[in-house]
């Protein structure tokens, strides 16, 4: 498990090929090498090796009724990338589609994965967020 909270917020550019410079910050918790997957909400999910195998575990565990979708989404378009020299990743061609990923994306680090987003739906998802929604949902955690 992570000794330490993924936080914060990143712009990169993508280059033609796919290419990214992934948050030397956010590497220095997950480590060089990390699994990028099919998120939510039409993001990427990035998890370290371990936090993955922990996840991977609990969906093998579930019925197959329950676990096949989940099968066939989160694992089966899992991969594992690796930074090169500049801390620079490889985004499959298959990941950028689903997450619509061209020039200008963020990363975000949320606890305990980081999310890769389009610029543009992360501004409108942060948009659509408001003060009252926020509220709500601290009053639950007892803010």
């Amino acid at each position: 498990m992570l000794t330490s909270m993924l936080k914060g917020t990143y712009n990169q550019s993508m280059d033609a090929k796919g290419r990214m410079a992934f948050p030397a910050k956010l590497r220095e918790i997950i480590g060089e090498r990390f699994v990028v997957t099919k998120g939510l909400d039409g993001c990427l999910f990035v998890y370290s090796l371990e936090e993955f195998e922990v996840r991977a575990e609990k969906i093998k565990a579930l019925p197959m009724a329950k676990a096949r979708n989940l099968q066939r989404t989160f694992m089966a378009n899992a991969v594992e990338v690796e930074a090169d020299k500049q801390g620079r990743i490889l985004i499959p061609q298959n990941l950028r589609a689903i997450a619509d990923l061209e020039k200008e994306i963020v990363v975000a680090g949320v606890s305990d994965r980081c999310e890769i987003w389009d610029k543009q739906k992360w501004d409108e998802l942060n948009e659509s967020v408001d003060d009252e929604m926020m509220m709500n949902a601290l009053e639950e955690l007892d803010f």
